[in-house]
């Protein structure tokens, strides 16, 4: 694939890319704190939790020539981040096609796409990004067997294509130096070296009894996954990696990173897709870091 310099890149597109996907827990409102807390100098970037991207595509933007290393374990994701970078035309046709069925009966289409399992990468890639633009509050979640189970959200004019950002992601992705990958977040220990940065956004510990979802995948994120991502933070912290976390104000979290290595701030956070939209103001996340 050849490299273009972000310059040409900018040339391009018309605007800054940005999530192509609503993700639970999306980064989009908090970068100018992310951006805050940020190093000045690191090598290679990782998130083993990549969901929106929020922050990669800020990173990319304002860095040229960053080197990243993104991955997630929801394969059709990570597909999707591959789809955009690599096939960007077959996919804005698919998604051409989903939106012109769906204006002829939004309901049988929408509920005949979610029940479909398309075999191709691009109506694999064209079918997430659809019910991700027309589901209920635009929310990725599947059941225990891995089957989307989101019902039809009530949009007058969603906008399936959204083909200006597509096309700015994908130029933005071609640019840049950035490994894509499916795996566990464990993996990123193999990687990462003194002086990289590694920035972990995990599915969130549940500060309430019906606060509990971790259903980016058919297996939840559980209070053992999150013993691992704490051994794992000090591994890296050993190797003179620098460290970024986001997770909720949790006794839990607060407890597992007490130790003097870890920083912890309080910050405040909005919930962009909980449905009952009065709960979404007046929450708070920590952000946990090394350095």
């Amino acid at each position: 694939m050849q490299l273009v310099s972000l310059k040409q890149v900018y040339k391009q597109i018309a605007t800054t890319p940005k999530p192509f996907v609503k993700w639970a827990g999306g980064k989009r409102q908090l970068i100018p704190i992310l951006n805050e807390n940020i190093p000045k100098s690191f090598g290679t970037y990782f998130e083993p939790f990549l969901g929106g991207g929020a922050l990669l595509f800020h990173i990319l933007t304002e860095r040229n020539a960053q080197k990243c290393s993104i991955s997630d374990l929801n394969s059709d994701l990570v597909l999707t981040y591959t789809t955009i970078r690599n096939r960007i035309d077959e996919l804005i046709s698919s998604l051409k096609s989903h939106e012109k069925n769906y204006q002829k009966d939004s309901k049988s289409y929408y509920y005949s796409i979610r029940e479909s399992n398309p075999r191709s990468e691009i109506e694999k890639t064209s079918r997430l990004l659809f019910l991700n633009r027309t589901c209920f509050n635009g929310l990725y979640r599947v059941n225990s067997k891995g089957k989307f189970n989101v019902p039809l959200g009530s949009y007058t004019n969603p906008n399936i294509v959204n083909e200006e950002n597509l096309r700015s992601v994908s130029a933005i992705l071609q640019a840049s130096k950035v490994a894509i990958k499916c795996r566990d977040f464990e993996a990123v220990l193999r990687d990462a070296k003194k002086g990289d940065l590694v920035y972990f956004d995990p599915p969130y510990q549940p500060v309430s009894e019906t606060a509990n979802f971790t259903s980016y995948t058919n297996k939840s994120f559980t209070y053992d996954d999150l013993n691992r991502l704490a051994e794992l933070c000090m591994n890296l912290d050993s190797k003179g990696c620098k460290v970024l976390l986001s997770n909720s104000d949790s006794k839990e979290v607060a407890e597992i990173f007490s130790s003097k290595s870890w920083k912890i701030n309080r910050i405040q956070a909005n919930r962009s897709i909980n449905s009952n939209s009065k709960k979404r103001t007046g929450h708070f996340e920590l952000l946990i870091k090394n350095y």
